[in-house]
């Protein structure tokens, strides 16, 4: 008889699904899959079933598709089935065939769950599976997070079969005369997950035969421990980190005063993905330089002064470049709009988001660009050129933002205002100017 109250309340304990929802079912053919379609079939819960072939066995890969295809006959359900070139996808894509198999699998199940108006994708990883996945975690080297293992939900990826070992899953398919197909690759020793479930369980086994509800048990208080170091986190994310045009700023002093310092600013900044071998580099950069940066594969950190500065590393893009021609009163630059008005009457404000300059002396088309190595401009009261860089690192500017400074440049070349701090002292209004041109800086909404 297969365990339908266990199986009903796994999954109302841990929020799975409920009965009106529509579940996909990632089927292989093999034991752990095919029990979880005859469960969810005497549950009388709505499904259908998704199966990939990864033309990795030859004829085995087609024996499992054509296995997958009946059993979805048998119970009149629908079966979704694609066929993958993994090993051209691992070549391309610089990965090992485990990991580009992995990418494929998921990437399709999303694409099918949301086309389908499936509310989860089921997976019939049991008790093994979660044990086998801790000891790989430690086995590599892990953070708090790989000790629980495989978690009976995350996002849309559902695990109702938890709460099964893979001992019962061999009984209850020989008891219930359950019927699948065998992946001959579980045998095999060349994968890392194999080595340990052939090799290494069970000599655990002998020396615990519990071991199952024993690392059940472990697992629970470590998914407890990582929710209360959570909450810590959470906390100091709060109190610690500011945002102020667009970046994340986090005070060096304050990072040299956590503890256990490697612990939580690992915490702090998983979400920029920033690994434990770049977060050593991170901590012993703090004494370096302003300007030293670290970057993870989607944010760059910056030392800079009294912060640490995480910022989100833009798309690569062509050089952001605008024109203004006498007729424009507007252009935009990233960001911002340069506002330009022109007027007869000479007045002057001193205001660092606005540039006055004599008209005369323009030559058009303008343009609007990013500084660029080898800017030099005369500061406006100053008799001689400066260094852009050097005018910048003056002014603090944080390194994340010196890209988005607006440089408005003559026709000729030559730098008439860095936007949003001072003007070329060339352009200046003196006693002979008649015409004024006045460009206004306007942060059209927060950089991003």
């Amino acid at each position: 008889m297969l365990p339908l109250q266990r199986f009903k309340d796994f999954i109302h304990q841990h929020h799975l699904f409920s009965t009106s929802h529509k579940v996909l079912l990632a089927v292989s053919g093999g034991k752990d899959s095919v029990l979880m379609v005859h469960l969810f079939k005497q549950c009388g819960f709505h499904f259908d079933i998704i199966h990939c072939n990864f033309n990795l066995r030859g004829d085995e890969s087609l024996r499992d598709e054509n296995f997958v295809r009946m059993l979805g006959k048998i119970n009149e359900v629908q079966v979704h089935v694609k066929q993958f070139e993994t090993k051209v996808y691992a070549t391309t894509n610089k990965l090992s065939t485990q990991m580009a198999a992995r990418d494929l699998r998921y990437q399709w199940f999303e694409e099918v769950r949301v086309n389908g108006g499936y509310e989860v994708v089921a997976l019939a990883q049991h008790q093994d599976d979660a044990i086998e996945t801790v000891l790989l975690n430690l086995t590599r080297g892990t953070g708090i997070s790989g000790l629980h293992g495989i978690l009976p939900k995350r996002d849309q990826l559902v695990r109702p079969m938890l709460f099964l070992t893979r001992a019962e899953i061999d009984s209850l398919v020989e008891a219930c005369s359950i019927e699948f197909v065998e992946d001959s690759s579980n045998s095999t020793l060349n994968y890392a997950r194999n080595k340990i479930r052939h090799q290494v369980l069970p000599v655990l086994k002998e020396l615990n035969p519990n071991l199952e509800r024993t690392f059940e048990q472990n697992i629970q208080r470590f998914t407890e421990t990582e929710m209360v170091l959570q909450q810590v986190v959470n906390s100091l994310r709060k109190d610690l980190l500011t945002i102020r045009n667009g970046a994340i700023h986090l005070n060096i002093e304050i990072i040299k005063r956590l503890h256990p310092q490697r612990l939580l600013l690992f915490e702090l900044l998983k979400p920029y993905h920033f690994t434990e071998h770049l977060l050593e580099e991170v901590i012993s950069g703090l004494e370096k330089q302003s300007g030293t940066s670290y970057s993870s594969d989607t944010h760059v950190a910056i030392i800079d002064r009294e912060d640490l500065i995480i910022t989100v590393i833009p798309e690569e893009a062509e050089e952001v470049i605008s024109f203004i021609h006498h007729q424009d009163h507007e252009a935009e630059f990233l960001n911002q709009r340069i506002l330009v008005e022109y007027s007869d009457v000479v007045h002057f404000e001193r205001d660092s988001t606005k540039a006055f300059v004599d008209v005369k002396k323009l030559i058009y088309p303008l343009i609007l660009r990013r500084r660029q190595v080898g800017d030099k401009f005369i500061p406006l009261g100053m008799k001689t050129f400066k260094k852009l860089s050097n005018f910048l690192i003056d002014e603090k500017v944080p390194v994340h933002e010196k890209n988005r400074v607006p440089i408005l440049v003559n026709g000729n070349g030559e730098i008439i205002w860095v936007g949003g701090f001072r003007q070329d002292d060339r352009f200046k209004i003196t006693g002979t100017t008649t015409h004024v041109g006045m460009f206004e800086l306007v942060n059209i909404q927060p950089s991003p």
